[in-house]
């Protein structure tokens, strides 16, 4: 009943149909903040949001260190404990990223570089 009165209608609906607390207080969080594969993208993009981080152009620095800071507190927010998660998926996360990483270099364009020979011309140094 605690859950209930604390909800507005719509949630109310969303929840109704469950006998369990459990059951609803399950269907409000994958409701608000996602199944376990929506919170691992939302970390996964927001790392590389921290990784690729650079002063924008036109951009003065408060809101610069403003977006810096949102950057952060949502990874603070969405980050795992890492005292409850399981060694298996603590593993599976790190392998995850070295193929991500491996997959990023692999990706990006190669730079070209073009050496010029160089010769000395004794008569063009001494006409000019």
């Amino acid at each position: 009943h605690v859950i209930f009165y604390a909800l507005s209608p719509s949630e109310f609906h969303r929840v109704s149909s469950h006998d369990f607390a459990k059951e609803m207080w399950d269907r409000l969080m994958v409701t608000y903040e996602g199944t376990n594969q929506v919170k691992d993208t939302k970390i996964n993009r927001l790392v590389h949001d921290y990784e690729l981080f650079t002063m924008l152009e036109n951009e003065n620095i408060s809101s610069m260190y403003a977006r810096f800071n949102d950057i952060i507190n949502a990874l603070k927010e969405e980050a795992k404990d890492l005292s409850t998660v399981p060694l298996e998926d603590l593993l599976g996360s790190l392998m995850t990223h070295e193929l991500r990483m491996s997959d990023q270099a692999r990706n990006e364009p190669k730079k070209k570089t073009i050496a010029l020979k160089a010769s000395e011309d004794e008569e063009s140094d001494e006409d000019e």
